[in-house]
């Protein structure tokens, strides 16, 4: 499991992605991985299986947009290292990643970030609808 390590000078984070995150960057087609570098020395990306999980339901609508939109945010989610967890929903998983690994979540949903935020575990959102922005 993927934890802040240190390579040279530079600290790397666990970048924790929500699905809701993942939807915004084919909805918005922001160039995110070049905005975390710009919030972030290094990262690496995780991503709980409960997101996965929620993303082949959302692939499995029949809305057409939102199905096309939730199978590719499902295929960019495989590439990355998944996380397993014992919680029963996303936003519990990702709660739960975020605090074994001192990680930081991105996401866009409003509930999430509140609750993220009482546990005080750091949050990137989409802001402006072109870039990201990190809140401590």
């Amino acid at each position: 499991m993927a934890f802040d390590w240190v390579r040279g000078d530079k600290i790397h984070k666990t970048v924790i992605l929500d699905s809701s995150a993942i939807l915004s960057f084919f909805e918005f087609f922001i160039d995110w991985e070049k905005e975390l570098s710009r919030l972030l020395d290094g990262y690496c990306i995780v991503v709980p299986t409960e997101v996965i999980k929620e993303l082949e339901v959302l692939s499995k609508q029949t809305a057409s947009e939102r199905k096309r939109k939730a199978t590719a945010s499902l295929k960019l989610a495989e590439r990355y290292q998944t996380i397993e967890t014992i919680a029963g929903n996303a936003d519990d998983a990702i709660i739960e990643a975020a605090k074994k690994t001192h990680g930081v979540v991105v996401t866009n949903d409003t509930e999430l970030r509140k609750r993220l935020k009482r546990e005080s575990i750091p949050v990137i959102f989409l802001r402006g609808k072109k870039k990201l922005s990190l809140e401590e």
